[in-house]
């Protein structure tokens, strides 16, 4: 499994969907073509991956690992690996 990637972000905070804001596509929807599109959206550049909406997987791994208690990035890359397995699988 290659072990980076792109995560993006939406610009809004999530909260689950609710008849009032499911058409609120900055909150539920990360796709970058519909979040640039956003007064609140920050763009990175090339040399900086640990800012913005859009990081790659290595700079959300490290942020996890220093800043959140008991976070193992080997695990999640594991459950990440066996999601990717199974998705194939089914296809």
């Amino acid at each position: 499994m290659y072990r980076e990637g792109l995560a993006r972000f939406a610009t809004e905070e999530y909260v689950g969907p609710q008849k009032g804001n499911l058409d609120n596509h900055f909150m539920h929807l990360t796709n970058y073509a519909i979040q640039k599109k956003s007064d609140d959206f920050v763009q990175n550049e090339a040399e900086d991956d640990d800012s913005g909406h859009k990081r790659s997987l290595t700079s959300i791994l490290e942020y996890l690992t220093e800043h959140e208690q008991g976070f193992c990035s080997e695990d999640l890359m594991e459950k990440i690996n066996d999601i990717s397995v199974k998705a194939a699988i089914s296809a």
